[in-house]
């Protein structure tokens, strides 16, 4: 039989095999083992796995690559980022230093408004420019597949320019980005005090003319306290869900507002953050079935004295994600490893299960889960080579790439000088 390519002498192959499901309870730490393994790539996906001998034995190939003992696991699913903007806004780092709260810096025109006029006067092409090294340092960190918001613009041409340039990163880049309508990111200053203006503008503007140009999957929404309240938040999703797209939600972050339980009642694939939910809001999105997506490295950038309750969640049988939440402002981190690190020490996850976050159930939270996020016949072959002893030393690391190789689709994307 013909292979493109054949993998062999692999350490400790991690397939995460699970029938395209999200992992839940005790399945997060079952990650599929094999021992002295090889791969059978054909066409971008994997033909099959087996021992190394057997696959060698089997198989003619174009190319054949030794893993040299390697641990390989998936390519990672990064589902819940903000990496196409202008400027970073590390001087606002500096004021929570100095005592100010997140909220505080944007009542007063910072955070996500201070992000506007600069990508409003930016270009498709500059948009462009800005996010590739940014995109290609998380590849090099074993980022394989990326969800990519909008939600710096808040006005319909700005908007679109940014989902525009989201489509041409993915076309230019080996990964898999999928895009995000997030115009309801903040309301922008000449809505300050008409929110209901700029809802209409959302619901008879903005999410048509995203619709008609096909460059967005998801919508999402800042459903907090000092920004979309749960009605406003019910307006806004409705109206996506009514057009076709998938939905997310930033919910419960800061306040238990009802967040939680407003995306299992509009059966949203993801709720993300999840720094307050309430136990009602828990429940809720464990009967409804949506995937719950939290972002350690941004409670850790906020200095914040509690996290989201991941421990709780993975005990009450909920398929637990987590995400870089990579953006200028509250969260300035592209590390998939090291968010898995915080995972671990502040939300309770063991090692096995932060992989598990990072692999199939974000793909999951995507709702990718068919091609990516396991090591499964059929699946794209988007493959980690690891120098490590154990997968346990992913999380341990802290600080540097422990990272030799990343595949996706069976090329080549990053190798380690």
């Amino acid at each position: 039989m013909n292979a493109d390519t054949i993998i062999i002498n692999i350490g400790q192959l991690t397939t995460m095999q699970s029938r395209n499901q999200p992992k839940t309870g005790s399945q997060m730490k079952e990650v599929g083992l094999m021992k002295s393994a090889g791969i059978a790539i054909k066409d971008g996906r994997i033909l099959d796995l087996g021992g190394a001998q057997e696959i060698a034995a089997k198989y003619s190939w174009l190319e054949r690559i030794d893993a040299q003992g390697r641990i390989l696991t998936p390519g990672f699913v990064d589902s819940h980022t903000h990496p196409v903007f202008v400027h970073t806004r590390e001087d606002e780092f500096a004021l929570r230093l100095a005592g100010k709260s997140y909220v505080e810096i944007s009542q007063a025109g910072g955070g996500i408004r201070s992000s506007i006029t600069a990508t409003r006067a930016a270009s498709v092409d500059q948009l462009v420019e800005y996010s590739l090294p940014r995109i290609k340092r998380m590849m090099a960190l074993g980022t394989t597949t990326l969800e990519a918001k909008s939600g710096y613009g808040l006005d319909t041409k700005s908007e679109l320019k940014q989902l525009q340039a989201i489509q041409r990163l993915n076309e230019v880049l080996p990964i898999d980005i999928v895009a995000t309508f997030m115009g309801a990111h903040e309301f922008p200053p000449e809505y300050k005090d008409d929110h209901q203006g700029y809802i209409q503008l959302l619901i008879n503007e903005m999410l048509p003319a995203v619709k008609d140009q096909g460059i967005a999957e998801f919508c999402d929404i800042f459903t907090e306290a000092h920004v979309y309240s749960i009605s406003e938040s019910r307006q806004v999703l409705q109206a996506a869900k009514e057009l076709g797209f998938k939905l997310k939600m930033h919910a419960d972050e800061i306040e238990a507002i009802g967040g939680a339980e407003l995306a299992a009642e509009l059966g949203c694939i993801s709720a993300d953050h999840l720094g307050a939910a309430s136990d009602a809001g828990i429940n809720a999105l464990k009967t409804a079935g949506v995937i719950p997506t939290l972002l350690p490295a941004t409670l850790f950038s906020l200095a914040a004295k509690k996290y989201a309750r991941g421990r709780e969640m993975i005990d009450g049988d909920l398929p637990v994600a987590i995400a870089t939440d990579f953006n200028p402002g509250s969260c300035n981190c592209d590390s998939l490893p090291f968010t898995m690190s915080l995972a671990c020490l502040n939300m309770g996850l063991t090692p096995l299960e932060a992989l598990s976050a990072v692999t199939i159930n974000a793909a999951c939270a995507l709702d990718q889960q068919k091609q990516v996020g396991s090591l499964e016949i059929g699946k794209q072959a988007d493959i980690i080579f690891w120098d490590i002893p154990s997968l346990n030393f992913i999380p341990y690391h802290l600080g540097s790439s422990h990272i030799d190789r990343v595949f996706k689709n069976g090329k080549l994307i990053y190798k380690a000088q």
